[in-house]
């Protein structure tokens, strides 16, 4: 792999090969420098973070049990009460935040007047979450 020859019949012939030495020992010189380099590019510290919940606290809302019997007796939490008291606790709850879950259980004999004026009481009070229970059907 000489770059010039002795023999005067091919002086003037252009050389045919490529010199691969010169190539191959930049291409390992570069190699080294990045595989020296490459770990210090990547300088982060090593830390275990702490974990912590970003998540609001939700509060559960209260319940109100009311009921309303076959004679068509109104109860707050199990103590009787009257349309107008009833309806002064609506009027009370609805000023907590978060507003009171009220739970209407209702006899099946009761008249339908009576829920009604019950809704209409809770809602005139600024009640939203009312929910009717019930008994599920058993099978036969």
């Amino acid at each position: 792999m000489a770059f010039a020859s002795f023999d005067s019949r091919n002086a003037s012939a252009p050389m045919a090969d490529i010199n691969m030495v010169p190539l191959i020992d930049v291409m390992l010189v570069l190699l080294v420098i990045f595989i020296i380099t490459a770990p210090l590019l990547t300088h982060a510290v090593k830390l275990e973070l702490p974990r912590a919940s970003a998540q609001e606290n939700q509060l559960k809302p209260d319940k109100i049990d009311f009921a309303i019997d076959a004679a068509g007796v109104l109860h707050w939490n199990g103590e009787p009460v009257s349309r107008a008291e009833a309806a002064q606790r609506f009027a009370a709850e609805s000023l907590k935040q978060p507003q009171p879950e009220v739970h209407l259980r209702a006899d099946q004999a009761v008249a339908y007047r009576v829920v009604a004026q019950t809704l209409a009481d809770a809602s005139r009070a600024g009640l939203t979450r009312i929910g009717f229970v019930s008994e599920p059907e058993t099978a036969r």
